[in-house]
């Protein structure tokens, strides 16, 4: 047992210096050339923030392993020589929330503030704001802790009677306790006898709770719909993919047209800088600023469908070969992810939206694809786990580009401002603690007696206030709609090549 949690140590420890690599990689990659040598507080807060997020995904299968590691210990202190799981998740999520709600609107801040400023101006700028929603956080998390920071467990009340000690045992199905009484009150224990047994929760579990309700509102939209759109965007994506190069004629025809879409917006853009110069930024003038934005992002997407459908240079032949490659892979890639989501939606109904459960489903393949190799069944949870959070990063993206209300921050290969990348960041943390809840709900058969489900399964499902959301399955049962709502808008409209965009005009 000790060779196990030695390994456990070691493979963790890789694996966090792996996450931080790859985190490095994908910053540098997709940041901005106007951000290249600069901006260094907001990147280190982007990768620590994306370094968080996958390791606070990856924990829960490490919990997993932690409690397999003395699960056949002979003697009773063997667990405690294993990870403590309990203070890791506490100390990850606390300063998960920490990052959401102080450290990365504070970058945002510092990131977004008048260049003309002094480096001190812009620190006190950002200081202020985030002090700001510092207090008033901190006010209502002490007044809802002190008022209903407190957890209500049912339980069953049961007392038995005494007896003379029996000179013999003799007991079987219809004889269950002693002295030959039919009946005892711990056996048959009335619905009357259940009591709710309140205690007060510690403050660090309040803060987790409290953050992974937020996440999870956030969680069912996105992953409901993202759990549906990332296999099948990718699937329509080959649909609709160029079948063959379009002649030059046609690319200088469509080149002419984009060229004056562009001027159009360039010319937008400038009536709206002018506008912000003289002070006139209304409801209008923002109205106006969204609709270029989305018009850029259309022009954007229309200009690399057409250098895909006409490749130009000495490597013509070999980029329009990878094109055709890049389509297949999204192909294969989609029919994959369409059967892990299918596989969600049917595992969620089956194991937790029906009771009693039809069956453990996933659980079960888990645990046997853990009998085939110690660790397989602890990677295949560890997939879906992390499949589960691309799937809310998807519907993120989908949603992001089609409500009114969300500002965009898109996420593109080296041209994403340090904005958009805290953004994105601050949601993927947000997201990531309801994801950890909702798989060590949807695999607690698989995640029992860990410490996730101290945390997750009992605490947060029994806090005094919100208990009635988990219990009557209220984020499940959205996701499953949401999901169910966007297969239909795929299969009805996915199909349809999209049309190049009009001309484009400011709203009066």
């Amino acid at each position: 047992m000790g060779d196990f949690n030695l390994a456990l140590v070691i493979v963790a420890v890789v694996v966090c210096i792996i996450v931080f690599i790859f985190n490095v990689y994908l910053l540098v990659n997709y940041q901005h050339p106007d951000d290249a040598n600069q901006a260094y507080f907001p990147k280190f807060v982007v990768v620590l923030g994306l370094s968080v997020a996958a390791i606070s995904i990856l924990m829960l299968p490490a919990d997993v392993a932690n409690r397999q590691a003395c699960q056949h210990a002979i003697y009773n202190g063997a667990c405690n020589l294993t990870l403590p799981m309990k203070d890791l998740w506490l100390a990850i999520y606390i300063l998960d929330a920490v990052l959401v709600f102080f450290i990365i609107p504070f970058a945002m801040f510092y990131y977004e503030g008048d260049q003309d400023k002094t480096v001190g101006k812009r620190i006190t700028s950002a200081l202020l704001w985030v002090g700001t929603t510092a207090i008033v956080c901190g006010l209502v998390l002490g007044i809802l802790y002190g008022l209903i920071g407190k957890v209500d467990f049912t339980v069953m009340h049961l007392s038995s009677s005494t007896t003379s000690f029996p000179n013999s045992w003799d007991f079987s199905s219809s004889q269950p306790c002693i002295s030959g009484a039919r009946q005892c009150s711990a056996y048959s224990a009335s619905a009357s006898s259940e009591k709710t047994w309140t205690m007060r929760t510690t403050f660090p579990e309040y803060v987790v709770a409290l953050a992974t309700i937020v996440g999870s509102v956030l969680f069912a939209i996105f992953g409901g719909v993202g759990i549906a759109c990332l296999p099948l965007g990718l699937i329509f994506s080959f649909i609709r993919r160029p079948k063959a190069v379009i002649t030059r004629s046609q690319y200088i025809k469509e080149a002419t047209e984009l060229g004056k879409k562009a001027k159009e917006l360039k010319k937008a853009a400038d009536s709206l800088h002018q506008e912000e110069r003289s002070g006139s930024k209304g409801r209008k003038w923002r109205k106006n600023v969204k609709a270029v934005e989305k018009e850029v992002l259309r022009l954007e997407e229309d200009v690399k469908l057409l250098e895909e459908m006409y490749p130009q240079g000495e490597k013509a032949e070999t980029s329009w070969a990878m094109t055709v490659l890049g389509y297949l892979a999204k192909l294969v890639l989609g029919i994959l992810g369409l059967i892990v989501s299918v596989a969600w939606v049917a595992h969620i109904v089956i194991y937790l939206l029906i009771s009693p459960p039809l069956s453990p489903f996933l659980n079960e393949v888990f645990i046997k694809l853990d009998s085939v190799w110690g660790l397989l069944g602890t990677v295949a949870f560890a997939f879906f786990c992390f499949y589960l959070l691309l799937a809310v990063i998807a519907g993120a993206m989908m949603l992001g580009l089609r409500l009114v209300f969300v500002t965009i921050h898109p996420m593109k290969w080296g041209a994403t401002l340090m904005n958009s990348f805290l953004f994105n960041v601050g949601l993927i943390l947000l997201c990531s603690i309801s994801v950890i809840q909702f798989c060590s709900t949807a695999f607690a058969y698989y995640a029992q007696a860990t410490a996730a489900q101290e945390i997750f399964g009992h605490t947060l499902e029994s806090l005094r206030g919100i208990r009635y959301l988990y219990k009557y399955n209220v984020f499940q049962i959205a996701f499953v709609a949401l999901a169910g709502l966007t297969f239909v808008y795929y299969a009805a409209f996915g199909w349809r090549r999209k049309k190049p965009s009009g001309r484009f005009q400011l709203s009066s």
